[in-house]
């Protein structure tokens, strides 16, 4: 039967969060996850389903591709019973290549396709080079979350909702922007955090804070369930600039586990730039695993380094 690629509407959206829910597994890779989905839906769930291309064959789903962002990104997620099938791999190395298939763009992209090995090995051999890698995070919490962490860092955390989103955001944007952080920015990232929040797939998170003794928010998290006995996706967390170096990275990553215990989660996975030593020493600290780094595959403009 044939393999047929579309644009999925919104009224698709939450079965394609289950569908992506039930490809997660602990042993498995860190690809697309519903928390992909929700983070990218701050946006807006119209945007959020204009970004995503889903494969399927006879009514069932195969594959699923999110464009991340304006820069030709592609994060993708595959069947794991058909992940090496090679009639599906051919069909998606093909609609990946050949702009006209409304996939990517011509120039510039990447490809992240995590566990997909003969779907990367049909990019390789159309010319893709390997990109920067990066370096998936496992913790178990099956046995519980110990929150010594979080005692240690003398930090109280609390859920965020609609009422108390200032403070996540501010530390956010300094988190993960650095620049001046004005009205007008402050208006914008609450209306996405709000969008976010009231989105298709936000029942399936929650937003933490860190607050100092000084009831200064330090750092921030949101964290994404795939269901219970699956593993939970930290996206994103980040440190206020002013307040790093203390344990407060490790402090709200151990809070970010617990809650996704406490949410029915078997594991948390997260995924961190290689080069950046920090942020993987801070998932190391609050008892995450390094696993084996992971590249993603990149096609550069003909004519360019």
């Amino acid at each position: 039967m044939t393999v047929v690629m579309t644009t999925p509407s919104v009224r698709d959206l939450d079965r394609l969060a289950g569908v992506l829910s039930s490809w997660q597994v602990d042993a498995g890779p860190l690809h697309l996850h519903p928390g992909d989905l929700g983070w990218h839906s701050s946006r807006g769930a119209v945007q959020t389903a204009a970004s995503l291309r889903v494969w399927s064959r006879a009514g069932r789903i195969l594959a699923i591709g999110l464009l991340d962002g304006p820069d030709g990104l592609l994060r993708m997620a595959l069947d794991p019973h058909l992940r090496d099938e090679d009639a599906l791999c051919r069909q998606l190395a093909a609609d990946v290549t050949d702009p006209v298939r409304g996939v990517l763009e011509e120039g510039d992209a990447v490809v992240e396709a995590r566990g997909a090995e003969r779907f990367s090995q049909l990019l390789s051999e159309e010319g893709w080079q390997p990109d920067e890698p990066w370096t998936p995070l496992h913790r178990d919490v099956s046995g519980g979350v110990d929150d010594e962490r979080v005692r240690g860092a003398g930090v109280r955390i609390e859920i965020i909702d609609a009422s108390r989103v200032d403070p996540w955001v501010s530390v956010h944007w300094s988190a993960f922007k650095g620049t001046p952080f004005g009205d007008e920015e402050r208006r914008a990232l609450r209306e996405r955090w709000l969008t976010m929040a009231g989105g298709p797939f936000y029942h399936r998170a929650r937003s933490l804070a860190a607050f100092d003794s000084d009831d200064h928010a330090v750092a921030v998290t949101t964290v994404w369930l795939a269901g219970p006995g699956r593993p939970g996706l930290v996206e994103p967390m980040g440190v206020h600039r002013d307040h790093r170096g203390r344990g407060y990275g490790a402090a709200i990553s151990v809070a970010a586990a617990a809650a996704l215990r406490e949410m029915g989660s078997s594991s948390v996975a997260v995924c961190a730039e290689s080069s950046n030593a920090a942020a993987v020493a801070t998932y190391v600290a609050a008892g995450f695993t390094a696993r084996e780094p992971v590249v993603d595959l990149r096609r550069a403009c003909q004519g360019r380094g």
